[in-house]
């Protein structure tokens, strides 16, 4: 007598994302216990774990490693009137704090830092049913991280892993893609790198006619604002940088200019009321992510550096949920805080209308007036550039819309 229950994809999941099993975490026949991580899911933008519905046993796996899934899908089947003998004497290890019930269990972070010492639960619980030390594997991860990978070729006896290199070498070398070649090696692309190739090769050329504007603007007053109320900022919890400047002038822009808060759709431009803007945050093993902040527009130049903060925290700590990063209607791209001056196209976030690049702030010569004589000024300015999907609206629009920001920024007032 079996009584199976469906083990299923949270609806939750963001709209338009792709999903794919990451790995099972429990064998067909093996016993689970309510709330237990069972699959991990790995999305294009983060990796959440599905918990088990109930107590019983895994009777069924409908949907193995790397099967692409959809929201509300079965990934498998729990008899829970049934317990595995066999799987009865495995230890369990838990991987975190006691599981919630409600919509807090139905897909949890999996938490991944980029060292030898911090393991996904995956990983956790490999090694304890095979009682192995992590200090005996060799992580071919980033920053020496152990893989499942790492731990299954360490029980088979086998070798550890270069990182970032190829488990094997082909039967035939590959032929030198230049005469007299040497040196080359291939390295495989993470999942999250090719998810990121995909979008953006479907974003440039497939859906959207990408053009872009550029603005310089001048942040004098904004670096006399920031420099007497960082400390303030600091001692209440939240760190005061320039993309926080840069979301709250995004406001006035975008209530300027409407239709870049919106989404293009064949019979008509949805336009949105609330202001969700995205910000694109570089991960150490190179993966990039999107973080959004909610209603941006309610929120004070506090709040908003406040909720700037916790968000690129979570994304850097892989604590991201699928709730983080849905939803966005405009994205901002500061690429000047790893040095560059200025970008374009930047790949507009899909089905996003539009993206804003910011560069790098540097002193730079300009010429003002004094008593109706040109001078040469030093001031602080930066290169910001607009990128737009041409369906929805023309340069002058996207012009007015950095108008509105520059005058916004240049005119800082406390």
């Amino acid at each position: 007598m079996s009584d199976l229950v469906d083990v299923t994809l949270p609806s939750e999941q963001s709209e338009g994302t792709r999903s794919q099993v990451l790995t099972w975490l429990k064998a067909v026949g093996d016993n689970v216990a309510e709330n237990e991580p069972l699959v991990e899911i790995e999305t294009d933008k983060v990796t959440v774990e599905v918990p088990s519905p109930c107590n019983g046993r895994l009777s069924e796996i409908l949907a193995p490693a790397n099967t692409e899934v959809e929201p509300g899908q079965t990934l498998g089947r729990i008899d829970r009137l049934a317990t595995s003998a066999a799987s009865a004497s495995r230890p369990t290890v838990s991987a975190g704090p006691a599981a919630t019930t409600g919509a807090e269990s139905a897909a949890r972070p999996v938490v991944a830092a980029h060292s030898a010492t911090a393991l996904s639960p995956a990983v956790r619980r490999l090694l304890a049913e095979h009682q192995l030390d992590a200090g005996s594997i060799v992580g071919s991860g980033v920053g020496g991280k152990i893989s499942i990978d790492d731990v299954l070729r360490h029980i088979s006896g086998g070798g550890p892993a270069s990182p970032s290199a190829v488990p094997s070498a082909p039967a035939e070398p590959p032929e030198p893609t230049q005469p007299g070649a040497v040196g080359a090696r291939l390295v495989p692309h993470s999942r999250m790198r090719r998810q990121i190739a995909e979008r953006m090769v479907a974003s440039l050329l497939h859906t959207a006619p990408h053009v872009t504007t550029v603005f310089e603007i001048d942040l004098a007053k904004v670096m006399a604002h920031t420099s007497k109320w960082r400390a303030d900022f600091e001692n209440r919890g939240a760190a005061l940088t320039f993309t926080a400047y840069f979301l709250a002038a995004c406001v006035d822009g975008l209530r300027a200019v409407p239709e870049l808060n919106g989404r293009w759709r064949p019979e008509a431009l949805e336009v949105y009321d609330q202001f969700d803007i995205g910000v694109a945050t570089a991960l150490a093993d190179g993966g990039l992510v999107v973080p959004v902040i909610r209603d941006v527009a309610s929120l004070d130049l506090f709040g908003i550096a406040r909720a700037l903060g916790e968000q690129v925290k979570k994304a850097r700590e892989d604590r991201l949920t699928p709730a983080d990063v849905r939803g966005g209607t405009f994205t901002i791209s500061n690429h000047g805080v790893s040095g560059s001056l200025f970008a374009a196209p930047i790949i507009i976030n899909q089905p996003q209308s539009a993206i804003l690049g910011i560069g790098k702030v540097e002193k730079r010569a300009t010429v003002g007036a004094n008593g109706g004589q040109d001078v040469l000024i030093i001031r602080p300015r930066c290169y910001v550039s607009l990128t737009i999907d041409h369906r929805v609206l023309d340069g002058q629009r996207a012009n007015q819309f950095l108008t509105v920001l520059a005058q916004r920024l240049e005119n800082w007032e406390s």
